[in-house]
Protein backbone atom coordinates (compact mmCIF):
# COMPACT_ATOMS: atom_id res chain seq x y z
CA UNK A 1 0.00 0.00 0.00
CA UNK A 2 1.33 3.43 -0.96
CA UNK A 3 0.00 6.95 0.30
CA UNK A 4 -0.20 10.23 -1.59
CA UNK A 5 -0.77 12.81 0.65
CA UNK A 6 -1.00 14.65 3.88
CA UNK A 7 -1.50 13.55 7.40
CA UNK A 8 -5.27 15.01 7.33
CA UNK A 9 -5.76 14.25 3.46
CA UNK A 10 -4.68 12.03 1.30
CA UNK A 11 -4.59 9.77 -1.85
CA UNK A 12 -4.20 6.29 -0.30
CA UNK A 13 -2.99 4.01 -3.38
CA UNK A 14 -4.02 0.34 -2.73
CA UNK A 15 -3.05 -1.97 -5.40
CA UNK A 16 -6.06 -3.80 -7.20
CA UNK A 17 -7.02 -7.27 -5.95
CA UNK A 18 -9.12 -7.67 -9.17
CA UNK A 19 -8.81 -8.00 -12.52
CA UNK A 20 -9.44 -5.09 -14.72
CA UNK A 21 -9.63 -3.62 -18.23
CA UNK A 22 -9.79 -0.03 -18.87
CA UNK A 23 -12.18 0.52 -21.79
CA UNK A 24 -14.10 4.01 -23.45
CA UNK A 25 -17.90 3.86 -22.49
CA UNK A 26 -20.20 6.08 -24.22
CA UNK A 27 -20.28 8.43 -21.55
CA UNK A 28 -17.01 9.55 -22.68
CA UNK A 29 -14.94 8.95 -19.81
CA UNK A 30 -12.13 5.61 -19.03
CA UNK A 31 -13.13 3.95 -16.24
CA UNK A 32 -12.14 0.33 -14.99
CA UNK A 33 -14.31 -2.52 -14.79
CA UNK A 34 -13.18 -5.24 -11.41
CA UNK A 35 -14.43 -8.47 -13.29
CA UNK A 36 -14.09 -10.01 -16.57
CA UNK A 37 -16.07 -12.20 -18.76
CA UNK A 38 -14.74 -16.03 -18.58
CA UNK A 39 -15.58 -18.51 -21.07
CA UNK A 40 -18.16 -21.45 -20.03
CA UNK A 41 -16.19 -24.19 -18.84
CA UNK A 42 -15.77 -27.00 -21.12
CA UNK A 43 -15.15 -31.15 -20.50
CA UNK A 44 -12.22 -31.74 -22.42
CA UNK A 45 -12.69 -35.50 -21.45
CA UNK A 46 -15.77 -35.21 -22.65
CA UNK A 47 -16.86 -37.22 -25.78
CA UNK A 48 -17.65 -35.33 -29.16
CA UNK A 49 -21.30 -36.36 -29.54
CA UNK A 50 -24.50 -34.97 -31.16
CA UNK A 51 -25.50 -33.43 -28.03
CA UNK A 52 -22.00 -32.11 -27.16
CA UNK A 53 -21.49 -30.50 -30.83
CA UNK A 54 -25.26 -28.75 -30.29
CA UNK A 55 -23.85 -27.40 -27.20
CA UNK A 56 -20.55 -26.06 -28.94
CA UNK A 57 -22.82 -24.73 -31.45
CA UNK A 58 -24.68 -22.89 -28.89
CA UNK A 59 -21.65 -20.87 -27.53
CA UNK A 60 -20.35 -17.99 -29.62
CA UNK A 61 -16.79 -17.88 -31.30
CA UNK A 62 -16.15 -15.00 -28.86
CA UNK A 63 -16.48 -16.92 -25.58
CA UNK A 64 -13.84 -19.76 -26.69
CA UNK A 65 -11.35 -16.71 -27.23
CA UNK A 66 -9.03 -16.75 -24.38
CA UNK A 67 -9.16 -13.25 -22.37
CA UNK A 68 -6.23 -11.31 -22.76
CA UNK A 69 -3.92 -10.71 -19.54
CA UNK A 70 -5.16 -7.50 -17.21
CA UNK A 71 -2.87 -4.45 -18.59
CA UNK A 72 -0.29 -3.17 -16.83
CA UNK A 73 -0.83 0.24 -15.23
CA UNK A 74 1.62 1.97 -17.69
CA UNK A 75 -0.21 -0.04 -20.34
CA UNK A 76 -3.46 1.14 -18.71
CA UNK A 77 -1.79 5.09 -18.57
CA UNK A 78 -1.14 5.11 -21.95
CA UNK A 79 -4.12 4.29 -23.02
CA UNK A 80 -5.71 6.68 -21.38
CA UNK A 81 -3.59 9.67 -22.00
CA UNK A 82 -3.94 8.47 -25.94
CA UNK A 83 -7.71 8.45 -25.42
CA UNK A 84 -7.23 12.05 -24.20
CA UNK A 85 -4.49 13.43 -26.68
CA UNK A 86 -7.39 12.24 -29.43
CA UNK A 87 -9.87 14.08 -28.19
CA UNK A 88 -7.55 17.52 -27.50
CA UNK A 89 -7.22 18.38 -31.01
CA UNK A 90 -11.69 17.97 -31.46
CA UNK A 91 -11.98 19.70 -28.17
CA UNK A 92 -9.83 22.95 -29.09
CA UNK A 93 -11.88 24.00 -32.12
CA UNK A 94 -15.32 22.97 -30.49
CA UNK A 95 -17.84 25.82 -31.13
CA UNK A 96 -18.60 28.21 -27.79
CA UNK A 97 -22.45 27.09 -28.42
CA UNK A 98 -21.85 23.22 -28.63
CA UNK A 99 -19.83 23.72 -25.26
CA UNK A 100 -22.16 25.70 -23.59
CA UNK A 101 -24.80 23.06 -24.13
CA UNK A 102 -22.56 20.67 -22.44
CA UNK A 103 -22.42 22.37 -19.65
CA UNK A 104 -25.80 23.34 -19.38
CA UNK A 105 -26.83 19.28 -19.95
CA UNK A 106 -23.99 18.33 -17.25
CA UNK A 107 -25.48 20.27 -14.59
CA UNK A 108 -28.84 19.00 -15.68
CA UNK A 109 -27.39 15.53 -14.90
CA UNK A 110 -26.28 16.02 -11.71
CA UNK A 111 -29.18 17.19 -10.28
CA UNK A 112 -31.27 14.49 -12.19
CA UNK A 113 -28.76 11.93 -10.58
CA UNK A 114 -28.38 13.13 -6.88
CA UNK A 115 -29.63 10.23 -5.25
CA UNK A 116 -26.91 8.13 -7.32
CA UNK A 117 -24.30 10.43 -6.12
CA UNK A 118 -25.09 11.02 -2.52
CA UNK A 119 -25.54 6.94 -2.21
CA UNK A 120 -21.93 6.63 -3.67
CA UNK A 121 -21.20 9.48 -1.29
CA UNK A 122 -22.52 7.74 1.46
CA UNK A 123 -19.85 4.63 0.67
CA UNK A 124 -17.30 6.45 0.54
CA UNK A 125 -18.09 8.86 3.77
CA UNK A 126 -18.61 5.29 5.82
CA UNK A 127 -15.03 4.11 4.70
CA UNK A 128 -13.58 7.17 5.85
CA UNK A 129 -15.15 7.57 8.91
CA UNK A 130 -14.07 4.19 9.83
CA UNK A 131 -10.37 4.86 9.13
CA UNK A 132 -7.88 6.38 10.79
CA UNK A 133 -8.45 10.32 9.81
CA UNK A 134 -11.67 9.88 11.09
CA UNK A 135 -15.00 12.25 10.65
CA UNK A 136 -12.65 15.70 11.77
CA UNK A 137 -11.97 15.90 7.91
CA UNK A 138 -15.22 14.10 6.53
CA UNK A 139 -16.45 17.43 6.09
CA UNK A 140 -14.37 17.58 3.15
CA UNK A 141 -15.68 14.53 1.69
CA UNK A 142 -19.14 14.96 2.05
CA UNK A 143 -21.77 16.02 -0.13
CA UNK A 144 -24.94 17.13 0.29
CA UNK A 145 -28.41 17.82 -2.03
CA UNK A 146 -27.32 21.93 -1.65
CA UNK A 147 -23.82 20.76 -2.45
CA UNK A 148 -24.77 18.95 -4.99
CA UNK A 149 -26.96 21.97 -6.10
CA UNK A 150 -23.91 24.32 -5.93
CA UNK A 151 -22.07 22.12 -8.20
CA UNK A 152 -25.11 22.31 -11.18
CA UNK A 153 -24.89 26.32 -10.67
CA UNK A 154 -21.43 26.31 -10.91
CA UNK A 155 -21.45 24.75 -14.08
CA UNK A 156 -24.41 27.13 -15.54
CA UNK A 157 -22.23 30.15 -14.35
CA UNK A 158 -19.53 28.86 -16.09
CA UNK A 159 -21.39 28.30 -19.39
CA UNK A 160 -22.39 31.99 -18.81
CA UNK A 161 -18.91 33.45 -18.62
CA UNK A 162 -17.02 34.36 -21.92
CA UNK A 163 -15.20 32.00 -23.84
CA UNK A 164 -11.51 32.56 -23.53
CA UNK A 165 -10.15 30.64 -26.57
CA UNK A 166 -9.52 32.84 -29.60
CA UNK A 167 -9.70 36.15 -27.72
CA UNK A 168 -7.23 38.36 -29.81
CA UNK A 169 -4.94 39.76 -27.00
CA UNK A 170 -2.94 42.32 -28.78
CA UNK A 171 -2.49 42.69 -32.46
CA UNK A 172 0.42 45.13 -34.31
CA UNK A 173 1.60 46.01 -37.59
CA UNK A 174 5.33 45.84 -38.40
CA UNK A 175 7.36 48.24 -40.46
CA UNK A 176 7.23 45.83 -43.38
CA UNK A 177 3.27 45.46 -43.05
CA UNK A 178 2.89 42.37 -41.36
CA UNK A 179 0.56 42.21 -39.05
CA UNK A 180 1.61 40.30 -35.65
CA UNK A 181 -0.85 39.27 -32.82
CA UNK A 182 -1.31 36.95 -30.06
CA UNK A 183 -4.54 34.80 -28.89
CA UNK A 184 -5.56 32.37 -26.16
CA UNK A 185 -5.39 29.26 -26.68
CA UNK A 186 -6.20 25.88 -24.74
CA UNK A 187 -3.75 24.18 -22.71
CA UNK A 188 -4.09 21.01 -24.39
CA UNK A 189 -4.47 17.87 -21.64
CA UNK A 190 -4.26 19.17 -18.08
CA UNK A 191 -3.75 16.25 -15.45
CA UNK A 192 -5.46 17.16 -11.91
CA UNK A 193 -4.55 15.18 -8.84
CA UNK A 194 -6.43 15.88 -6.05
CA UNK A 195 -7.88 14.89 -2.33
CA UNK A 196 -11.04 14.34 -0.57
CA UNK A 197 -13.10 17.21 -2.34
CA UNK A 198 -15.65 15.38 -4.56
CA UNK A 199 -16.77 18.66 -5.59
CA UNK A 200 -13.37 19.18 -7.63
CA UNK A 201 -14.56 16.96 -9.98
CA UNK A 202 -17.19 19.07 -11.26
CA UNK A 203 -15.59 22.10 -11.39
CA UNK A 204 -12.37 21.11 -13.18
CA UNK A 205 -14.09 19.23 -15.89
CA UNK A 206 -16.27 22.19 -16.23
CA UNK A 207 -13.52 25.03 -16.53
CA UNK A 208 -11.19 22.67 -18.63
CA UNK A 209 -13.98 22.34 -21.33
CA UNK A 210 -15.18 25.65 -21.70
CA UNK A 211 -11.77 26.94 -21.99
CA UNK A 212 -10.90 23.82 -24.72
CA UNK A 213 -8.92 21.38 -22.41
CA UNK A 214 -9.16 17.84 -21.96
CA UNK A 215 -9.29 16.90 -18.19
CA UNK A 216 -7.70 13.40 -16.56
CA UNK A 217 -8.68 13.64 -12.92
CA UNK A 218 -6.88 11.62 -10.31
CA UNK A 219 -8.87 12.02 -7.08
CA UNK A 220 -7.91 10.33 -3.96
CA UNK A 221 -9.17 6.45 -3.11
CA UNK A 222 -11.02 7.95 -0.15
CA UNK A 223 -13.08 9.71 -2.79
CA UNK A 224 -13.72 6.93 -5.42
CA UNK A 225 -17.36 6.07 -5.31
CA UNK A 226 -18.21 9.65 -5.42
CA UNK A 227 -15.77 10.73 -8.22
CA UNK A 228 -16.55 7.75 -10.00
CA UNK A 229 -20.40 8.79 -10.17
CA UNK A 230 -20.34 12.25 -11.25
CA UNK A 231 -17.78 11.99 -13.59
CA UNK A 232 -19.63 9.20 -15.57
CA UNK A 233 -22.84 11.92 -15.36
CA UNK A 234 -20.82 14.74 -16.70
CA UNK A 235 -19.24 12.83 -19.46
CA UNK A 236 -22.39 10.88 -20.71
CA UNK A 237 -23.73 14.49 -20.69
CA UNK A 238 -21.13 16.17 -22.22
CA UNK A 239 -20.74 13.46 -25.16
CA UNK A 240 -24.15 13.47 -25.91
CA UNK A 241 -24.34 17.31 -26.62
CA UNK A 242 -21.30 16.63 -29.01
CA UNK A 243 -18.19 16.58 -26.88
CA UNK A 244 -15.51 13.48 -28.51
CA UNK A 245 -15.16 10.90 -25.78
CA UNK A 246 -12.41 11.08 -23.54
CA UNK A 247 -12.55 14.86 -23.26
CA UNK A 248 -13.36 14.02 -19.41
CA UNK A 249 -11.27 11.23 -17.99
CA UNK A 250 -11.48 9.62 -14.63
CA UNK A 251 -8.25 7.42 -13.06
CA UNK A 252 -10.33 4.94 -11.51
CA UNK A 253 -7.16 2.43 -10.41
CA UNK A 254 -5.99 3.43 -6.94
CA UNK A 255 -2.23 2.30 -7.46
CA UNK A 256 0.66 4.45 -6.52
CA UNK A 257 1.97 3.42 -9.52
CA UNK A 258 -0.50 4.43 -11.59
CA UNK A 259 -0.47 8.41 -10.42
CA UNK A 260 3.44 8.09 -10.86
CA UNK A 261 2.83 6.52 -14.34
CA UNK A 262 0.93 9.53 -15.06
CA UNK A 263 3.38 12.43 -14.10
CA UNK A 264 5.87 10.68 -16.98
CA UNK A 265 3.25 11.59 -19.41
CA UNK A 266 4.67 14.22 -20.79
CA UNK A 267 4.62 13.72 -24.55
CA UNK A 268 0.70 13.58 -24.05
CA UNK A 269 -0.39 15.49 -20.94
CA UNK A 270 0.67 19.15 -20.76
CA UNK A 271 -0.26 20.37 -17.43
CA UNK A 272 -0.39 18.76 -14.08
CA UNK A 273 -2.34 20.61 -11.10
CA UNK A 274 -2.23 19.16 -7.62
CA UNK A 275 -4.63 20.19 -4.87
CA UNK A 276 -4.04 18.90 -1.56
CA UNK A 277 -1.33 18.77 1.58
CA UNK A 278 2.68 19.22 1.34
CA UNK A 279 3.22 15.28 0.76
CA UNK A 280 1.11 15.09 -2.33
CA UNK A 281 2.74 18.60 -3.57
CA UNK A 282 6.06 16.99 -2.54
CA UNK A 283 5.71 13.47 -4.83
CA UNK A 284 4.28 15.31 -7.67
CA UNK A 285 6.95 18.24 -8.21
CA UNK A 286 9.52 15.48 -7.44
CA UNK A 287 8.34 12.86 -9.95
CA UNK A 288 6.58 14.92 -12.65
CA UNK A 289 8.46 15.15 -15.90
CA UNK A 290 5.56 17.57 -16.84
CA UNK A 291 4.94 21.13 -15.86
CA UNK A 292 3.41 21.49 -12.36
CA UNK A 293 1.35 24.20 -10.84
CA UNK A 294 1.13 23.99 -7.61
CA UNK A 295 -2.25 24.75 -5.14
CA UNK A 296 -0.27 24.21 -2.03
CA UNK A 297 -1.67 24.45 1.49
CA UNK A 298 -2.92 27.51 2.99
CA UNK A 299 -1.56 28.85 5.99
CA UNK A 300 -3.56 32.21 5.96
CA UNK A 301 -2.97 35.07 8.81
CA UNK A 302 -5.12 38.25 9.74
CA UNK A 303 -3.30 40.63 11.15
CA UNK A 304 -5.34 43.48 13.10
CA UNK A 305 -3.61 46.89 13.16
CA UNK A 306 -3.22 49.56 15.37
CA UNK A 307 -5.74 51.31 13.75
CA UNK A 308 -8.50 48.81 12.76
CA UNK A 309 -11.99 48.78 13.43
CA UNK A 310 -12.58 46.13 16.19
CA UNK A 311 -16.08 45.40 15.51
CA UNK A 312 -15.13 44.87 11.87
CA UNK A 313 -12.23 43.04 12.85
CA UNK A 314 -14.27 40.69 15.39
CA UNK A 315 -16.34 40.08 12.27
CA UNK A 316 -13.92 39.27 9.80
CA UNK A 317 -11.62 37.33 12.24
CA UNK A 318 -14.60 35.06 13.09
CA UNK A 319 -15.92 34.54 9.50
CA UNK A 320 -12.55 33.77 8.20
CA UNK A 321 -12.13 30.94 11.05
CA UNK A 322 -15.14 29.23 11.78
CA UNK A 323 -17.67 29.68 8.32
CA UNK A 324 -15.67 26.57 6.96
CA UNK A 325 -12.72 25.68 8.58
CA UNK A 326 -11.58 23.35 6.20
CA UNK A 327 -11.03 24.86 3.05
CA UNK A 328 -7.72 26.19 2.00
CA UNK A 329 -8.29 29.99 2.53
CA UNK A 330 -9.90 30.07 6.32
CA UNK A 331 -7.43 31.92 8.59
CA UNK A 332 -5.07 29.79 10.41
CA UNK A 333 -3.34 32.43 12.53
CA UNK A 334 -4.24 36.06 14.05
CA UNK A 335 -1.79 38.40 14.79
CA UNK A 336 -2.78 41.23 16.79
CA UNK A 337 -0.53 44.63 17.46
CA UNK A 338 -0.14 44.92 21.42
CA UNK A 339 -1.30 48.02 21.47
CA UNK A 340 -5.54 46.70 20.83
CA UNK A 341 -4.48 43.08 22.17
CA UNK A 342 -6.29 43.84 25.58
CA UNK A 343 -9.05 45.54 24.47
CA UNK A 344 -9.68 42.99 21.44
CA UNK A 345 -8.95 39.53 22.38
CA UNK A 346 -10.95 38.76 25.15
CA UNK A 347 -14.00 39.17 23.53
CA UNK A 348 -13.21 37.58 19.87
CA UNK A 349 -11.32 34.76 22.29
CA UNK A 350 -14.89 34.07 24.19
CA UNK A 351 -16.56 34.21 20.60
CA UNK A 352 -14.64 31.88 19.30
CA UNK A 353 -14.33 28.99 21.58
CA UNK A 354 -18.39 29.19 21.71
CA UNK A 355 -18.07 28.70 18.08
CA UNK A 356 -16.21 25.36 19.41
CA UNK A 357 -12.35 26.89 17.95
CA UNK A 358 -9.80 25.69 20.41
CA UNK A 359 -7.78 28.80 20.64
CA UNK A 360 -3.80 28.68 21.01
CA UNK A 361 -1.88 31.55 21.80
CA UNK A 362 1.76 33.07 22.78
CA UNK A 363 2.07 34.19 26.23
CA UNK A 364 0.93 37.42 26.12
CA UNK A 365 -2.66 36.09 24.51
CA UNK A 366 -2.86 33.75 27.74
CA UNK A 367 -2.56 36.09 30.03
CA UNK A 368 -5.40 38.25 28.58
CA UNK A 369 -8.12 35.73 27.11
CA UNK A 370 -7.92 32.48 29.84
CA UNK A 371 -9.79 30.73 27.33
CA UNK A 372 -6.57 30.52 25.23
CA UNK A 373 -4.17 27.63 25.76
CA UNK A 374 -0.22 27.88 25.11
CA UNK A 375 0.17 27.59 21.85
CA UNK A 376 3.91 25.67 21.02
CA UNK A 377 6.49 26.82 17.75
CA UNK A 378 4.34 23.89 15.35
CA UNK A 379 1.22 25.60 15.87
CA UNK A 380 2.93 29.06 13.84
CA UNK A 381 2.57 27.83 10.15
CA UNK A 382 0.35 24.70 11.08
CA UNK A 383 -2.66 24.11 8.32
CA UNK A 384 -4.60 22.92 11.06
CA UNK A 385 -8.05 22.29 8.53
CA UNK A 386 -10.10 23.05 11.78
CA UNK A 387 -11.63 24.49 14.40
CA UNK A 388 -8.21 25.51 15.76
CA UNK A 389 -6.59 29.23 15.80
CA UNK A 390 -2.83 30.00 16.28
CA UNK A 391 -2.68 33.47 17.75
CA UNK A 392 0.06 35.95 18.32
CA UNK A 393 0.47 39.48 20.15
CA UNK A 394 3.17 41.09 17.95
CA UNK A 395 4.98 44.83 18.59
CA UNK A 396 4.09 46.03 15.33
CA UNK A 397 3.07 45.71 11.54
CA UNK A 398 6.68 44.65 10.68
CA UNK A 399 7.12 42.31 13.09
CA UNK A 400 3.56 40.81 11.59
CA UNK A 401 5.05 40.94 8.03
CA UNK A 402 8.06 38.84 9.94
CA UNK A 403 5.74 36.24 11.08
CA UNK A 404 3.95 35.99 7.64
CA UNK A 405 6.50 35.56 5.85
CA UNK A 406 8.58 32.99 7.57
CA UNK A 407 5.24 30.88 8.22
CA UNK A 408 2.73 31.79 5.47
CA UNK A 409 2.68 29.30 2.72
CA UNK A 410 2.08 32.70 -0.03
CA UNK A 411 -1.59 31.56 -0.54
CA UNK A 412 -3.80 34.38 1.57
CA UNK A 413 -2.64 37.23 3.80
CA UNK A 414 -5.29 39.78 5.34
CA UNK A 415 -4.71 43.08 7.52
CA UNK A 416 -7.75 44.84 9.14
CA UNK A 417 -6.64 48.61 9.41
CA UNK A 418 -8.27 51.85 8.76
CA UNK A 419 -4.80 53.58 7.91
CA UNK A 420 -4.72 53.60 4.54
CA UNK A 421 -0.33 54.21 4.35
CA UNK A 422 -0.14 51.20 6.53
CA UNK A 423 -2.83 48.96 4.17
CA UNK A 424 -1.13 49.86 0.70
CA UNK A 425 2.14 49.12 2.50
CA UNK A 426 0.92 46.00 2.93
CA UNK A 427 -0.49 45.26 -0.14
CA UNK A 428 2.88 45.88 -1.77
CA UNK A 429 5.32 43.67 0.89
CA UNK A 430 3.51 41.02 1.51
CA UNK A 431 3.90 38.18 -0.70
CA UNK A 432 0.85 36.06 -1.22
CA UNK A 433 -1.21 34.66 -4.66
CA UNK A 434 -4.15 36.94 -2.80
CA UNK A 435 -3.38 40.07 0.01
CA UNK A 436 -6.21 41.98 1.52
CA UNK A 437 -7.16 45.11 3.24
CA UNK A 438 -10.64 44.89 5.28
CA UNK A 439 -11.64 41.65 4.41
CA UNK A 440 -11.55 37.80 5.07
CA UNK A 441 -9.10 35.61 3.91
CA UNK A 442 -12.42 33.70 2.95
CA UNK A 443 -12.92 35.63 0.12
CA UNK A 444 -9.68 34.36 -2.21
CA UNK A 445 -11.93 32.58 -4.26
CA UNK A 446 -12.91 32.31 -7.85
CA UNK A 447 -16.81 32.58 -7.05
CA UNK A 448 -15.96 35.60 -5.32
CA UNK A 449 -13.76 36.98 -7.17
CA UNK A 450 -16.00 36.69 -10.31
CA UNK A 451 -14.69 34.46 -12.09
CA UNK A 452 -17.40 31.48 -11.88
CA UNK A 453 -15.94 28.19 -10.68
CA UNK A 454 -12.42 27.96 -10.06
CA UNK A 455 -9.95 24.90 -10.66
CA UNK A 456 -8.18 25.72 -7.43
CA UNK A 457 -5.83 29.01 -6.29
CA UNK A 458 -1.99 28.72 -7.27
CA UNK A 459 0.45 29.38 -5.41
CA UNK A 460 3.01 28.79 -8.33
CA UNK A 461 4.33 32.07 -9.76
CA UNK A 462 4.15 30.85 -13.44
CA UNK A 463 2.04 30.79 -15.36
CA UNK A 464 -0.49 31.71 -13.41
CA UNK A 465 -1.41 32.43 -9.41
CA UNK A 466 -4.11 32.42 -6.76
CA UNK A 467 -7.56 31.57 -8.24
CA UNK A 468 -7.40 29.58 -11.68
CA UNK A 469 -10.33 30.29 -13.87
CA UNK A 470 -11.26 30.02 -17.78
CA UNK A 471 -8.31 32.48 -18.84
CA UNK A 472 -5.80 30.96 -16.48
CA UNK A 473 -6.31 27.56 -18.34
CA UNK A 474 -4.86 29.09 -21.68
CA UNK A 475 -2.23 30.37 -23.21
CA UNK A 476 -1.29 31.60 -26.32
CA UNK A 477 0.27 31.99 -29.75
CA UNK A 478 1.19 34.43 -31.88
CA UNK A 479 -0.91 34.83 -35.05
CA UNK A 480 0.70 36.72 -38.63
CA UNK A 481 -1.21 38.38 -41.17
CA UNK A 482 0.91 38.63 -44.33
CA UNK A 483 0.69 39.96 -48.22
CA UNK A 484 3.90 38.05 -49.09
CA UNK A 485 6.71 39.18 -46.73
CA UNK A 486 9.93 37.72 -46.58
CA UNK A 487 13.85 37.53 -44.31
CA UNK A 488 15.98 39.68 -45.91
Amino acid sequence: MGQIGDGTSSITLTPSATTEYSHATSAGTTVITDSVRTAPFMDTQAPLTDASDASLESVSPEALVPEAPPKTNQEYIEDLVKQARSAAGKLASLSTTVKNQALLAMADGLETKTDEILAANEEDLKAFEEGEKGKAFADRLRLTPERIAEMAKGLREVAKLPDPVGESLKMWQRPNGMLVGRVRVPIGVIGIIYESRPNVTADSAALCLKSGNVCILRGGSEAIHSNRAIAAVLAEAAEKAGVSAGAISLVERTDREVALELLKQDRYVDLIIPRGGESLMKTVTEESRIPVIKHDKGICHTYVDLDADLAMAKTICINAKVQRPSTCNAMEALLVHEKVAKVFLPELVKELSEAGVEVRGCAKTCQIASEAKPASEEDYGQEFLALILAVKVVKNMDEAMEHIDRYGSRHTEAIITNDYGRGLRFLREVDASAVMINASTRLNDGYQFGLGAEIGISTTRIHARGPMGLEELTCSKFVVYGSGQVRE
